[in-house]
């Protein structure tokens, strides 16, 4: 069975690497690289990755589709998708992963999603017709390119910095403690407990001690892997779920030749016209 994963993961990134000629525009630049690094004798996974690529991706698909969310929900999503990122490369690079963060005040659904196999992250903020929750839930998603039964997981968290949620999420759904750290300029960090981990160490890191980790531990570089903000919808995926209205125009569009539908992953905005459907 071992070795079976292995081969599969080795055709993946095979598959990885052919489908990047494919984008010969893409350089290294228009990604962030997250470091996968084992931090000897603490026994703990570092995950670091510098975010002003995605970021950039992220504020020009805002623009591109007139989207101005408040500036603390724009922060929240940001983070939630840094810290997405370095869980994607905690995780078995096969995985695709969803995230939604049902809050009460701010009363707000924020979600996000990636796959390491699509070296993609997106997300978007529902501030419309959100339930309002009696406490703020997080909901995760994880499936798998062989197409297995998702994984889901509940879990109460308690404020409103995603940062800080990571920890709740590791301690509940994947069982071992885990911290993150928001460093200077745009760098993030995950470290999370492998068997035998120092726990002491890992609950007395701060974010000066992270910064220098490399400087002061024993560490072995183990992988990267490389992200982009992108979605992939466009309006061909989206005019094949408007089907049903097809006998039906009048009550899909009222009395208006052409309506906008907004992708439920990332917000982009569609105009989509009677003769369309």
């Amino acid at each position: 069975m071992a070795e079976l994963r292995a081969q599969r993961v080795s055709m993946w990134r095979a598959f990885s690497r052919c489908a990047l000629l494919f984008h010969p525009m893409e350089s290294a630049e228009d990604f962030t690289t997250v470091e996968s690094i084992f931090v000897r004798h603490r026994n703990a996974l570092l995950l670091r990755g510098q975010f002003t690529p995605i970021y950039t991706d992220y504020y020009l698909h805002l623009m591109q589709h007139d989207v101005h969310p408040p500036a603390e929900l724009d922060q929240m999503l940001k983070d939630s998708l840094a810290m997405l990122t370095l869980h994607l490369v905690a995780r078995p690079w096969a995985e695709s992963i969803a995230w939604t963060a049902n809050l009460r005040a701010p009363r707000m659904n924020l979600f996000v999603t990636g796959s390491s196999f699509d070296e993609a992250v997106t997300g978007r903020i529902f501030t419309e017709d959100v339930r309002e929750p009696d406490r703020n839930f997080f909901y995760a998603q994880t499936t798998t390119v062989e197409g297995s039964e998702p994984r889901l997981s509940t879990l109460e968290v308690l404020g409103k910095d995603p940062i800080a949620w990571i920890s709740q999420y590791y301690d509940q759904s994947e069982q071992r403690p885990a911290r993150a750290f928001r460093l200077e300029d745009e760098n993030f960090v995950l470290i999370a407990a492998q068997p035998d981990c120092d726990l002491e160490w890992l609950e007395a890191l701060d974010a000066d001690a992270v910064a220098k980790i490399t400087e002061t531990e024993e560490t072995s570089p183990l992988e990267s892997r490389r992200f982009r903000f992108h979605c992939g919808c466009s309006i061909e995926k989206i005019l094949p779920i408007l089907g049903g209205w097809k006998d039906k125009p009048d009550v899909l569009f009222q009395d208006a030749e052409s309506i906008n539908i907004q992708c439920p992953r990332c917000a982009a905005t569609y105009q989509v016209t009677r003769g369309m459907i």
